[in-house]
């Protein structure tokens, strides 16, 4: 690793270069871009760039009235890299680099820029990192990969968590104030941050980044987003991020063509471009583009100390023909369609961020069955320790919408999963790509009238936390907001003065709490060891029943009833002993019908389920139980 002094002796930097253009220099951040330094006595700025097809490259600003003859930069490495300096900055003012090709000069912002201005502005700020004193030591300490650790995910578009009345954002000390006590309070144990770093759009919800290395000043400085993360922190909720390594806008002032010619995206004519989604495709083949990548995941851990990153697209990344027709796309050296350079970079980004920070959370957000996700790289894996489990998720919210009447011909959608739930490390996602665009809020989804929504949601929540894998929930799902999610406009949390969005609201804080006490709904979720079904073929009665089993043997039992019949006499066959009703979908405080008054149940010598013993339920409509044994 690379540690450059603050203070810098201009054009002392060999091995800062030289690992750079290897590809290795894993703290570019440390060298590339604009730091405070000293010239011959002097105090200033030292800027680096890298434009390696760039007839000039010179430093603008306010500071020269944004003139591209001031101040030239020397091109001193033959690899393309850039230096200046400019006597007397401050913190916050505002440059960019006037990159000349073949005659035209394009202003770009800074690539490795701390702070940049708030969109529609595009220029680059000048700011250091090193300032904020951090509060956060034991819970960085305590640290380490929860594979066997509950794992609860919240996750926020900071632009459209709540709104000001006068529709401004919530800043990010504001947040701080709010966000990070109502993440506590409803026992959530994470939270996820879509995209974070500066983008132009709003429209794009953050994934077409222009500024990698800057949060966004939408919200504030990056003081102020170190001082939401660390508030987190203070709580000990985890943070991850939302990262974008697949692709990047065709704005002007970003990456696009950087040097007058593609340098940070694929040459390549079929591999250049999304052309449906209008962005170019990085080159993760090229060695400053995977220092720059690799050193940007790098720096979230070490400057932001976020604990996680969500790669984004990663299907997208791992596949030549991702979103291409027959002859758009050029097979690989092996005659295949996988993108050999992706798989390299992937493994490569993995390798190095664990050997930095053994106890980061890399979870890819990768839609196909491409083997070894999550499997370690030094046998053939890519090396994320969590995958998104998308097949679970397409599944499942596909049977729930079902109208009961037809739910026995989907049943296998409920079940399907378990055939592979071992084979990687899975989270359960429901997220915001599921609530926008006519897909309806998670609420609206569920059929029948609207107590029937309710319960139909309540119950397949409990169907969710039960399932072996970790939970992701997107923001208003866990109050049932009825309108999709809209970017630009905050929750409708006025819902919770209506009693059954009050109840909902209140059923999800106890259900995170029940799955945060309760062992045996998270220890073991790589084997069979920790799940035991119960009976997974009652199709025509549209029920699902389970154990879910901890370290020291204890189980849960789960029953599910999805149909629309109250089923007063069923029989469930179990393990001889006593079990306690922890979790009662249909319970009156949750907006239950409370029919269900039976806490304590033990077991009759009956046989059910090919079991011994069993135990007599009622079981109503759009309900789910779990069943604690006691002994």
């Amino acid at each position: 690793m690379i540690n450059i002094e603050k203070k810098e002796q201009i054009g002392k930097e060999d091995l800062p270069k030289y690992l750079f253009h290897q590809g290795t220099n894993y703290r570019a951040y440390d060298y590339m871009g604009a730091h405070f330094c000293q010239k011959d006595g002097v105090d200033g700025v030292v800027f680096r760039t890298w434009a390696p097809n760039a007839d000039s490259v010179s430093i603008v600003g306010d500071f020269n009235g944004w003139d591209k003859n001031a101040n030239f930069m020397q091109r001193i490495t033959d690899g393309g890299i850039y230096e200046g300096f400019v006597a007397g900055l401050k913190r916050f003012d505002t440059y960019k680099f006037a990159v000349t090709h073949a005659k035209k000069t394009v202003m770009k912002a800074d690539p490795y820029a701390f702070h940049a201005e708030t969109p529609s502005g595009t220029a680059s700020k000048i700011y250091d990192l090193d300032n904020y004193q951090w509060g956060d030591a034991d819970f960085m300490k305590s640290k380490s990969t929860p594979y066997d650790k509950p794992v609860n995910i919240y996750e926020v578009n900071l632009a459209s968590w709540k709104r000001h009345e006068d529709d401004t954002y919530y800043s990010y000390r504001e947040l701080a104030s709010e966000l990070v006590d109502y993440v506590v309070n409803m026992g959530y144990t994470h939270v996820e941050f879509m995209p974070i770093s500066e983008y132009p759009f709003d429209g794009s919800w953050g994934y077409q980044v222009t500024g990698y290395y800057a949060v966004t000043s939408r919200f504030g400085t990056p003081e102020d987003f170190m001082f939401l993360v660390d508030s987190f922190h203070r709580k000990g909720i985890s943070v991850i991020v939302d990262w974008v390594p697949a692709h990047f806008p065709k704005d002007e002032h970003g990456l696009y063509e950087f040097d007058g010619t593609p340098c940070y995206e694929n040459q390549g004519w079929d591999r250049k471009e999304h052309k449906s989604w209008g962005t170019r495709i990085f080159d993760w083949g090229r060695n400053e583009v995977q220092s720059f990548l690799i050193s940007n995941a790098i720096f979230m851990f070490d400057k932001y100390h976020i604990d996680g990153l969500r790669v984004d697209a990663v299907a997208s990344m791992l596949y030549l023909d991702y979103d291409r027709k027959p002859g758009e796309w050029i097979p690989n050296e092996n005659g295949g369609n996988y993108n050999l350079q992706a798989i390299a970079f992937l493994q490569k980004l993995n390798t190095v961020v664990f050997g930095t920070f053994p106890s980061a959370l890399m979870i890819a957000e990768e839609s196909t069955a491409f083997p070894l996700i999550t499997k370690p790289v030094d046998i053939g894996g890519l090396g994320f320790n969590f995958k998104w489990n998308m097949g679970w998720m397409n599944d499942v919210l596909s049977y729930m919408q079902c109208d009961p009447y037809f739910r026995s011909g989907n049943h296998n959608k409920m079940t399907f999963s378990m055939y592979y739930a071992f084979s990687e490390n899975y989270i359960l996602p429901i997220s915001h790509d599921e609530v926008v665009h006519g897909k309806k809020s998670l609420l609206d989804k569920m059929p029948g009238d609207i107590p029937e929504k309710f319960a139909n949601l309540r119950t397949f929540m409990a169907y969710m936390f039960a399932h072996p894998g970790k939970k992701l929930n997107f923001m208003g799902n866990e109050f049932g907001q009825f309108k999709e999610w809209a970017f630009a406009e905050g929750l409708e949390f006025f819902m919770l003065q209506y009693d059954l969005h009050n109840k909902l609201h209140e059923f999800n804080k106890f259900l995170n709490k029940t799955y945060k006490e309760n062992p045996a709904l998270y220890e073991i979720e790589d084997s069979w060891d920790g799940f035991k079904w119960i009976s997974a073929d009652e199709r025509d009665n549209n029920i699902i029943s389970f154990e879910r089993i901890d370290k020291k043997g204890r189980k849960i039992a789960v029953i599910m009833n999805f149909s629309g019949n109250d089923y007063k006499q069923y029989r469930l066959g179990l393990d001889k002993g006593t079990y306690q009703m922890i979790l009662n979908t249909d319970d009156k405080k949750f907006g239950g019908s409370g029919v269900v008054k039976v806490k304590t149940y033990k077991t009759a010598k009956k046989t059910a389920h090919f079991r011994e013993n069993s135990v007599l339920l009622h079981l109503p409509k759009f309900t789910a139980f779990y069943l604690l044994k006691k002994d």
